[in-house]
């Protein structure tokens, strides 16, 4: 399937994020990795340790950076010296895209430091394709927005959270980091068949796709990213390929992180879908069993 122009880094294959815990093997071992993802934040600063590690990793790596406090949705003006710092550090690093969240977290200067959910209005695409296009124009590179998981709704929403994504990335020419994970948390909290989501996703617009772990308590589903991929979201994810083709996809492992091969083997699990688009159920790698809805 040829590549769209937001996935056209089909040759980027499997990244996994760079972690404080694995830097030593990767200096040491020198391991082959596709890519590194990397939080934006952590190397926004003016020295030391943190972009000394970074260069480091870029004289061996590709890595492709992710934010975290962009908050595209938020009501108040964008934070000039944060877009400067922002500026610096993808020229420093060469990303050939930047992700961030599809949320607000931010009141009067005020950071909740969390990524909280939009009502899915017409008025909040208007307001959240705004400041997408503000930062693509002023980055000089392309964005790709991430669903978020969310655990509440807004009475106000005059649409679902998939219409909302195709709505504001049309809006605002950008393109899309779909985490199948967030969605699968999402749909088990607010009770909707995850599949419709990913087969109604603007296909010509997925950039990147973020795999992940999640938790399920007694009332609740919650995206934690402390373990392997569970099997409902590794069927997502093939039906993503399905439909978009071969994509940059990333592993998310954040908390109660293991060793580096053993996040990178389960990284490598994507390959099955990238290079056969389908796999038949008999070739899947042995998972934790779980359902979900046809």
């Amino acid at each position: 399937m040829p590549a769209n122009r937001f996935n056209g880094f089909t040759d980027y294959g499997v990244g996994i994020g760079l972690r404080v815990p694995h830097y030593d093997h990767i200096f040491s071992e020198k391991p082959v990795v596709d890519w590194f993802e990397i939080i934006s934040e952590n190397y926004m600063v003016d020295g030391g340790r943190p972009l000394k590690v970074l260069d480091q990793i870029l004289e061996q790596y590709r890595v492709v950076q992710h934010g975290v406090s962009m908050y595209f949705g938020s009501a108040q003006a964008l934070d000039r010296e944060h877009l400067k710092r922002l500026k610096e550090l993808t020229r420093r690093t060469k990303t050939p895209w930047l992700s961030d969240h599809l949320c607000w977290g931010s009141v009067d200067g005020r950071y909740t430091h969390d990524l909280l959910p939009l009502p899915y209005t017409f008025e909040a695409v208007r307001n959240t394709a705004a400041r997408i296009r503000e930062v693509q124009d002023f980055l000089e590179i392309p964005i790709a927005v991430e669903n978020v998981s969310s655990y509440a709704e807004f009475h106000e929403s005059q649409m679902t959270e998939w219409e909302f994504l195709n709505e504001v990335v049309h809006a605002a020419d950008c393109g899309i980091l779909l985490d199948v994970n967030n969605i699968y948390v999402s749909s088990q909290n607010h009770n909707f068949d995850p599949m419709e989501y990913v087969n109604a996703v603007a296909a010509d617009r997925v950039a990147q796709i973020h795999i992940a772990g999640h938790s399920k308590f007694e009332k609740y589903t919650l995206d934690t990213h402390d373990h392997p991929v569970l099997d409902p979201v590794w069927r997502m994810y093939a039906r993503a390929i399905e439909r978009v083709g071969p994509t940059a996809t990333l592993l998310e492992w954040d908390d109660n992180i293991p060793s580096f091969d053993e996040v990178h083997n389960e990284a490598l699990k994507a390959n099955l879908y990238l290079n056969e688009q389908q796999t038949p159920p008999a070739a899947l790698p042995e998972m934790q069993r779980d359902e979900v809805r046809a």
